[in-house]
């Protein structure tokens, strides 16, 4: 008895446990997420709709309907959406659990696999919009903030919203033919770790940051040549591609949100910080070697100053700078409409929002 009850935790379950609870006691709203990195963005996300009637529970799946990983947690809700069509029992999500995922291509694909279809369609299913949250932590305009926490220096010596808006620039046609392969199966003749590859800016310079731009935009050009020569016949089939992914709210200047989270927080951002960072962090030291007024005071200021230091990556892990990043907006908007669904008595609206304005 008790592993079928484990088994049958499902919104059904969750919302019967909230209407045997006192009539004064705030709905609870169960939230499941993929890692236990995704915990703290999430909160970010739901605490914002709690009030004196409902609240969030941010949580890993721990029993075997929803097993942790997207994939794993995609799959069990497909597989229970399909068994309620036959009529064979409920599916797993609804009024008082929901699933949040990163979106990764899944919104780039609209529909065309059954993970796509389930992570832009179920209204139960809350994803990033970003490929990751990684791409969220790694926004632009918050960066410099990023840095100043770091090192306690707030002289802008790089601009952060520059250079990765060229950098946007620049992967954008290789981005449009990533996501037409993958929109039709062709995945293993350029894979998204290829691609990751080919975007690496390689060596940075803070001073002079434009040679990693060109030397970015040579690769770019020479994949996109090497795949114009695989695909001679796809011109047509590229510019609409081109079209559907402007449609979807995503531009030459912001590819950066929707590449490979990893790729972007590993080989293009945290190298960028750790080079300003070191350029800031010796600013503020000479600046205590320069003013110090005797040997005691310069050794007791750059201990404290040292002390102070943050790692770059923790501080980037916890950047909340995001808030307004259009697709974090967009979650907001997407949250807002699943809850004044279920507070009317028609059904819930089938579709999430796929496209701006819709």
């Amino acid at each position: 008895m008790p592993s079928r009850l484990k088994d049958n935790l499902n919104s059904q379950y969750f919302d019967a446990a909230n209407r045997l609870a006192s009539k004064n006691r705030r709905k609870r709203i169960v939230a499941y997420v993929e890692s236990y990195d995704d915990i703290y963005f999430w909160r970010t996300v739901l605490s914002r709709f709690e009030d004196d009637t409902r609240y969030f529970e941010v949580m890993l799946p721990s029993h075997k309907k929803l097993e942790r990983g997207k994939k794993s947690v995609l799959m069990n809700i497909i597989r229970g959406e399909r068994r309620e069509e036959r009529g064979e029992s409920d599916a797993i999500l609804g009024p008082s659990m929901i699933a949040c995922v990163d979106a990764d291509y899944d919104y780039l694909l609209q529909g065309v696999t059954s993970q796509s279809k389930c992570v832009i369609e179920n209204p139960y299913v809350f994803h990033t919009y970003a490929y990751a949250i990684e791409n969220l932590q790694c926004y632009a305009p918050s960066l410099h903030d990023v840095a100043t926490g770091v090192t306690l220096n707030d002289h802008r010596i790089f601009d952060f919203r520059d250079y990765l808006r060229q950098y946007s620039e620049a992967i954008f046609p290789l981005f449009v033919w990533s996501v037409w392969i993958y929109r039709t199966g062709n995945h293993n003749r350029f894979s998204l770790t290829d691609m990751a590859r080919v975007i690496d800016p390689g060596g940075f310079n803070v001073q002079t940051p434009q040679p990693s731009i060109e030397h970015l935009r040579r690769k770019v050009g020479t994949k996109v040549r090497q795949l114009q020569a695989e695909f001679p016949d796809n011109k047509e089939a590229y510019l609409a591609t081109k079209q559907s992914i402007k449609d979807l709210g995503i531009t030459p200047q912001t590819t950066y949100l929707y590449i490979q989270g990893h790729s972007l927080f590993d080989n293009v951002v945290v190298p960028i910080m750790n080079k300003v960072c070191n350029r800031l962090r010796q600013e503020r030291q000479d600046e205590i070697q320069r003013t110090a007024v005797h040997h005691m005071q310069r050794r007791n200021e750059m201990s404290c100053y040292e002390h102070s230091l943050q790692d770059i990556r923790q501080m980037l892990k916890k950047n909340a700078g995001y808030t307004q990043a259009e697709p974090f907006l967009r979650i907001l908007a997407d949250v807002e409409r699943f809850l004044n669904a279920e507070a009317t008595p028609q059904e819930p609206s089938a579709t999430q929002q796929t496209s701006p304005g819709t």
